[in-house]
This record gives C-alpha cells, structure tokens and sequence, in this order.
C-alpha cells in the first residue's frame, strides 16, 4: 500500500515562469515541490486564466516561503 502525504500550497499564479523559476530555486535547496492544476489549459483552451498550484510538504513549507521570499517571488496566496 503506498503512503500519501498531504501537500501544502506554497505558490499560486498563472505566470508559468515564476513556476519554472520558483521550482528552479527550491530544488537548488533540495526541496521537493510538485506542480498541480497543470492540465487546466485543457479546459481553458490554453490562455492562462486558471492559476497553476506549487505544492511542498508541510515540513519544508517554512524553507521554501523563505526562498521564494528571498528571491521576490509573490506567493500570490
């Protein structure tokens, strides 16, 4: 039986480079991130509308608020 864990919300835009580059920054740290709502633009028709989701355990959540805080990225939560 596989184990989940429950993810927490880092990070939510619709601008896929701050996505790209958040993600970049956190696995710079050793910190794993996963991207969810990535196959919204199927619904949307690919024109950016639905914010896309970065997700972290919740015991790397503090690190990774602070990365993306040194590096001013909005967090837009």
């Amino acid at each position: 039986m596989a184990h989940t864990v429950d993810m927490k919300e880092l990070l939510r835009t619709t601008d896929m480079t701050i996505i790209a580059f958040a993600q970049a920054l956190l696995r710079g740290e050793d910190i794993d991130c996963f991207e969810m709502d990535v196959n919204m633009s199927v619904l949307e028709g690919g024109i950016g509308i639905f914010p896309r989701r970065l997700m972290v355990h919740p015991d790397q959540h503090d690190a990774a608020t602070r990365v993306l805080r040194d590096n001013d990225i909005p967090l837009g939560l």
